[in-house]
């Protein structure tokens, strides 16, 4: 379902650092800022953009940070794959069919184009969505990222046509581009409101706005759910350590109930690439942990509106009821 954002969308958080919560920008003086920033460029044809993430991820695949973080990721999807495997499928098993393993022969890709994505050879149980990546065509930071996300569904052979990507910035060339490489590029103002449909689904979300996380904790309020779901995004433990309790709970309550409900492994420090993953943690979601949250919790089950929000880091879906987005692709 490739097409254009709709221009209400929610709005995409700019990369930023750690701060206290009485330096936090708001969202629209942030992106004017990024549009200032001097990692901008200016937007070019679609052929220069796909050499450009190329050379990104070329750069990605032989830097030590890539091999940490995958390294990162990877343990947190031991984990969650252990705790989903059926009890007749071997966790080996379980874990071969999503190539947690060396990746494939770099040198089969020719010089200056984008690797196509690797063939599945076994079931492939992950599907990916990713949101605010932000405009890579002028944008290294954004770039970077976009990077990171194909060597991901590229490593765990995760065909592109299961991973859904969706940002309000996007241009009609990055559009355009997107489907060249192949990914879903989502026409639809979802709010973050993706259910996973009992399907184990890895959420990439850097540097968003903290409604998008609760929105989707709001929208898999259970279990099921949320033992199905790997986030990669703003660490849970930095927004609690930003944020004032009060308003923590108050505006953004899912995160604030499921912090222990979660557990979370930072990515790893690196000067390369500060300004492009700073403050961003793998989150999963252990059974255990969850079923020994109070009833209470689980039978709170209000959606977000976000009225008495001052610094709210979301555009909503004023085109029609946001519960009412398709959500049958995934």
């Amino acid at each position: 379902m490739a097409a254009a954002a709709a221009p209400e969308a929610w709005q995409a958080a700019s990369p930023r650092r750690r701060r206290s919560a009485a330096r936090r920008p708001r969202r629209r003086e942030a992106a004017a800022a990024a549009a200032r920033a001097p990692g901008a460029e200016p937007e070019v044809d679609g052929g220069v953009v796909l050499r450009r993430i190329e050379e990104a991820r070329e750069d990605l695949l032989i830097s030590d940070f890539w091999s940490s973080a995958l390294e990162t990721i990877n343990r947190c999807l031991r984990k969650h794959l252990e705790q989903l495997k059926a009890p007749s499928e071997p966790l080996s098993e379980a874990l071969g069919d999503l190539h947690l393993d060396s990746p494939p022969d770099e040198s089969d890709v020719a010089p200056g184009s984008v690797p196509k994505e690797t063939p599945v050879t076994g079931t492939c149980h992950l599907k990916c969505v990713c949101y605010g990546i932000g405009n890579f065509a002028t944008c290294v930071i954004a770039r970077n990222q976009l990077a990171f996300l194909l060597l991901f569904l590229e490593k765990h052979q995760i065909p592109r046509s299961h991973c859904w990507v969706y940002d309000p910035l996007f241009s009609q060339l990055e559009i355009a581009v997107l489907n060249t490489l192949g990914v879903v590029v989502l026409g639809e103002n979802e709010e973050g409101k993706r259910s996973v449909h009992s399907e184990p689904t890895v959420f990439y979300m850097l540097h968003c706005g903290t409604a998008l996380y609760n929105n989707l904790l709001w929208r898999n309020w259970s279990v099921d759910a949320l033992s199905k779901m790997v986030i990669i995004g703003n660490s849970f433990r930095g927004l609690e350590e930003r944020l004032l309790t009060r308003i923590l709970q108050e505006n953004y309550p899912y995160v604030a109930q499921i912090l222990k409900g979660q557990e979370e492994l930072a990515f790893p420090q690196t000067s390369q690439y500060t300004d492009v993953f700073n403050d961003t943690s793998v989150h999963w979601f252990p059974v255990q942990k969850l079923t020994q949250l109070s009833t209470d919790i689980w039978a709170f089950r209000e959606e977000p509106d976000y009225q008495d929000c001052e610094d709210l880091e979301i555009i909503r879906n004023k085109t029609g009821d946001p519960s009412a987005t398709d959500l049958s692709s995934l």
